[in-house]
């Protein structure tokens, strides 16, 4: 039954991934051409600092999610519903702390942008893409974090997959109508807000569950270690946008922005190859079944580190081109950025390594242990990234970031193998050399093989046919060997299949 939910959760999570990415590269490009780059650069610099404080929802959900797990495989209602009241309390108060947040950048950032900005332009803006986070606090966080620790989400991933679908198709109607930026993010705020309450229907009625006399006072262990790593998190995830913005260069941070989306979605095209996965290894983790973690989880390691491998090497090697061809027409910045294509890139891949061990050490609840590793992570990349820009600009910001998040993966990597799976981490080093060897054998590889030019979508997929061609070829060679007892065990499910169907 847990692999069954395991499976639907990864199918609905990929399928949400392909409907994001369809309309991230949909609607920042309707955006710059429409609107052009200064306008794409203060939406994306509001949205950013929006973020901010959703480091107070993603500290406190991981902490709250890990202590689901128990109740839920001990069928413990009563304690879950205790869990749930006092969850639903800390987000609400969160909402009522994001309106002060709100009222704070509309006092701010308007005098940031004012010599481009009219000042009520900037924060008519600011409220209305502030109303969709506000809504998510007040009526769904919780009923999202239960589902997902139920390994149901599922649910959460439909919800999200057809509220994208409707806003990608009315911001494409409204734009080509020729309506204004504020109407068209309204509308995005306004399908947006539907989601959590959707979701918190969805639960109350499907689980019987009633809140409004259950006790709010049940402690949450871990919350305030849980949110001092997540602070660290999301300080250092948007530093570079911040400190550009401090710069006041909106063209930069719209050049930025286009690639960090790029990379961003990539990662959560990969991350949904594993989704609801942490709630299978949770379950597992509250179960005491340390043997079948471990088998679970080295399988799941193997295939995981053959994806994303044979994923970003075709990226460094399509990402320029395909630049080139998604920005033809834009005159208003220079977009063709190769060396910082490259930085971003390895930056992010750098993250996406660590990701497995990153959702054992949070459905493990092990946030007091390792968040002084993300201090670390965002002060070197607010320290490195200041010296760096005067001199490289964004390129010296993503080299921040890379170191950063380089110290980061190999701490969390090392604590996950030594203390959770208890095993040698030596197998992380490798894993680590064997994606290099990969890397380099694939880029050795291309440069004999002739270039032609890259000027249409067209032109790119045969180009990409052929990069994906040679990375998979050399990744799957090599890891058949690495981690052969992965390819077993798809072998063997994918024999069982074959055969239920005869």
């Amino acid at each position: 039954m847990r692999s069954k939910k395991a499976l639907i959760n990864i199918i609905s999570s990929i399928i949400l991934q392909i409907v994001t990415i369809v309309s991230a590269f949909i609607i920042p490009k309707l955006i710059i051409t429409t609107y052009g780059s200064n306008i794409n650069g203060l939406v994306t610099s509001i949205t950013q600092f929006l973020n901010f404080i959703i480091l107070l929802e993603a500290g406190f959900g991981p902490v709250i999610k890990s202590i689901l797990f128990k109740p839920i495989a001990d069928k413990d209602k009563p304690t879950i519903e205790k869990i749930l009241k006092s969850s639903e309390k800390i987000f609400k108060t969160i909402a009522l702390i994001f309106i002060v947040y709100i009222i704070l950048l509309c006092i701010v950032l308007p005098g940031v942008y004012e010599k481009e900005f009219d000042n009520l332009f900037t924060i008519s803006l600011i409220v209305i893409i502030s109303m969709s986070t506000f809504s998510e606090y007040f009526f769904g966080m919780t009923y999202g974090l239960y589902l997902q620790a139920e390994q149901k989400s599922y649910i959460v991933f439909i919800i999200k997959i057809f509220s994208f679908i409707i806003n990608t198709i009315v911001v494409f109607i409204l734009i080509k109508c020729g309506a204004n930026i504020q109407t068209v993010k309204l509308a995005t705020a306004l399908i947006y807000v539907i989601r959590p309450v959707l979701q918190n229907i969805y639960v109350k009625k499907k689980y019987k569950i009633n809140l409004k006399k259950v006790d709010g006072d049940y402690k949450i262990p871990q919350k305030w270690d849980g949110l001092a790593q997540h602070i660290a998190y999301i300080v250092h995830s948007n530093t570079d946008v911040a400190i550009l913005t401090a710069f006041g260069n909106l063209t930069e941070i719209s050049v930025y922005s286009v690639y960090s989306m790029i990379a961003t979605k990539l990662s959560r095209v990969v991350q949904s190859f594993s989704g609801g996965i942490d709630a299978l290894f949770g379950d597992m983790i509250a179960k005491n079944e340390k043997e079948n973690l471990n088998k679970s989880f080295n399988i799941y390691e193997g295939l995981y580190f053959t994806l994303i491998t044979i994923v970003y090497a075709c990226t460094l090697l399509l990402l320029v081109p395909f630049m080139e061809v998604y920005t033809k027409g834009i005159n208003d910045a220079n977009y063709i950025r190769p060396a910082f294509a490259c930085l971003i890139i390895i930056a992010e891949f750098i993250v996406i390594i660590r990701q497995p061990y990153d959702d054992l050490v949070k459905v493990a609840g092990r946030f007091k242990e390792t968040r002084i590793g993300a201090w670390v992570e965002a002060v070197s990349n607010i320290v490195i990234s200041i010296i760096l820009v005067h001199k490289l600009g964004i390129i010296g910001l993503a080299i921040g970031t890379m170191v950063a998040m380089f110290i980061r993966t190999i701490e969390i990597m090392c604590y996950a193998s030594k203390h959770i799976l208890q095993r040698s981490v030596w197998q992380v080093f490798k894993n680590v050399i064997v994606i290099a060897f990969e890397i380099v054998v694939i880029s050795i590889i291309m440069n004999f093989i002739p270039e032609f030019e890259v000027y249409s979508y067209g032109t790119w997929v045969l180009k990409g046919v052929c990069v994906f061609g040679v990375s998979s070829a050399v990744v799957l060679v090599v890891n058949l060997f690495v981690h052969k007892n992965s390819f077993k065990f798809v072998w063997s499910y994918w024999k069982k299949v074959i055969q239920s169907l005869e």
